[in-house]
């Protein structure tokens, strides 16, 4: 009875944090510690020293408290309703940070250029020293200890709870501002923030229900995690919303990702370890990911729009790669929403081995490039003596609908000369643009840019309103659609360099030719809408 009365007073401390569900789940406040006496398994901040007023810094509270939990075996560090200014905090094994209601994690200010402290004489932990594999990936890839939390080598922890992690004094990791209220932090420079949450070589990972607004270069950068869980994160970022880099057993689900200057969700598969691991059996689910709302309006509910002006990228997208070293194996990715960003991105580029993805009911809206981007080719940053041309293979896409896209780049599929993308089926497939052709772009010719950056801009324009395929073997199209609001004459399939294709239930706008074919051979297209039933050994600068 003593027991369940200590363990009901400590809850009841608690009952103005939210924590009324987690109480449900926690059968005591107590647990006993080897030496039989009773240990508290909640660790209240406020009871370690934090202040929780916006002024006071309150991370050395905050580690002293996670230092406690660490000690006896594990338990969960409370962070109450308050706003808590914090530097580093360092994440322990079997530890559980929970983020109540009304509680917000804010990054203190980093040190300006040319000054050595930044708040109160404050400064984040030092970044590692850096390594010969640096150069491989940038300089966010290869440091995780500056960062607002951050965990090496650790095995059972999580970070949950509806409370906000606030970025204010982070760097976003370039060389000035991109918005009028992010101070110029330069990330290299001593003490100074670059990511709100990293980890390197942890397993049994859970990120849950908290929210993110201005992230640093990395909203969470998880590299060499395996058995992680991300659910239900609403992100509102700077740069990249999440970047996934050399994980296995991934699951991320219900999170919605405004990141207008880089990647949303961004699995990766980086030299960042010192050696090629991919990212493998990774599920992506009901998520929403964009980039074309004003820093913070999502997260706040009022979901402003940035003016066609605006000088914004408006990634925001799902992307595998660009660091692409150890491989994308495995994946699903299914149940998503774009929106006002670019779309969905595979990209094979430093010797990934790209192979066995399922896409599935994705909705897409207002893209600004291409709705699908499959790249295999050969930028091959990583060791010269390993590092060579990879694969994009059997990929299947399914139930995807893409309404008022950019018009001057479509869809690509494109490897490079004796690298072909290979046993790629898409089926039920709306691709619809904006239209408003310009004619000179029935002659370009695209670049093969066979060792540069990957990414849809700079392939455009494109001669084709619908698919551009290059370097493509074995591939199936079935009842795919290609639809303009305004008339475009270029073709809506281009076909270069393509062996074995089926394009089966396709249609195109009248009154042009579907099709140009150039280098194909094995072509069949039937019961179309787009052309004539028509089997063709080889085609070359042809249309139909």
């Amino acid at each position: 009875m003593q027991t369940f009365n200590s363990a009901r007073r400590e809850l009841l401390k608690l009952s103005g944090m939210g924590l009324a569900a987690a109480a449900v789940t926690m059968p005591s406040a107590y647990a006993s510690t080897p030496s039989g006496t009773s240990a508290p398994i909640l660790f209240d901040i406020r009871t370690y020293g934090a202040v929780g007023d916006g002024k006071t810094v309150d991370s050395p509270a905050i580690n002293k408290a996670i230092e406690a939990a660490a000690a006896v075996g594990g338990g969960t560090v409370i962070v109450p309703s308050g706003t808590w200014v914090c530097f580093s905090i360092r994440l322990k094994s079997h530890v559980s940070i929970y983020l109540a209601q009304g509680a917000t994690i804010l990054a203190a200010d980093s040190p300006l250029p040319g000054e050595t402290t930044g708040y109160k004489g404050g400064t984040y932990d030092a970044a590692e020293p850096n390594t010969v594999w640096d150069a491989y990936q940038d300089y966010g890839h290869n440091h995780w200890h500056n960062s607002l939390f951050w965990g090496e080598g650790l095995d059972d922890l999580s970070i949950t709870g509806p409370g906000l992690i606030h970025g204010k004094g982070l760097s976003h990791g370039r060389g000035r501002g991109h918005d009028v209220d992010i101070a110029p932090f330069v990330a290299e420079q001593p003490g100074v923030g670059n990511k709100a949450i990293a980890l390197k070589n942890c397993r049994n990972v859970i990120f849950r229900d908290f929210s993110i607004l201005k992230g640093g270069h990395f909203g969470l950068l998880l590299t060499g995690v395996d058995n992680l869980t991300i659910d239900n994160l609403t992100i509102d970022t700077d740069r990249d919303g999440m970047d996934i880099d050399c994980c296995k057993n991934v699951r991320v689900s219900n999170c919605s990702v405004n990141a207008p200057w880089d990647d949303a969700i961004c699995p990766k598969s980086s030299y960042a370890l010192g050696y090629a691991k991919p990212t493998e059996n990774m599920t992506i689910t009901n998520c929403i990911v964009t980039g074309s709302y004003v820093l913070g309006s999502v997260l706040d509910g009022t979901f402003k729009k940035y003016g066609s002006d605006a000088k914004i990228p408006r990634n925001g997208r799902i992307k595998c790669g660009t660091e692409s070293n150890g491989g994308f194996k495995n994946i699903t990715i299914s149940n998503c929403v774009f929106e006002g960003c670019e779309g969905l991105a595979l990209e094979s580029s430093d010797g990934a081995l790209c192979e066995d993805i399922t896409i599935s009911n994705l909705t897409m809206r207002d893209l600004v490039s291409a709705p699908l981007f499959f790249r295999l080719n050969a930028r091959l940053r990583g060791p010269k003596e390993s590092t060579q041309v990879g694969t994009l293979q059997r990929i299947l896409v399914d139930n995807v609908t893409s309404y008022d896209c950019n018009a001057r780049i479509c869809s690509i599929l494109s490897g490079i000369p004796d690298h072909a993308i290979q046993d790629v089926k898409l089926s039920n497939i709306y691709l619809h643009h904006k239209g408003g052709f310009h004619s000179e772009w029935l002659k370009v010719v695209p670049p093969e840019l066979v060792d540069k950056y990957p990414d849809p801009s700079p392939f455009g324009p494109l001669p084709s309103q619908g698919l551009y395929l290059r370097h493509v073997r074995n591939l199936e199209l079935g009842h795919v659609e290609v639809a303009a609001s305004a008339p475009d004459p270029r073709p809506s399939f281009y076909l270069q360099d393509v062996h074995r294709a089926d394009f089966i239930a396709v249609t195109a706008p009248p009154g042009q030719p579907a099709f140009t074919l150039n280098e194909v051979t094995d072509l069949r297209i039937l019961i179309s809408r787009a052309a004539p039933d028509t089997i063709l050994a080889t085609a070359d600068n042809k249309t139909l």
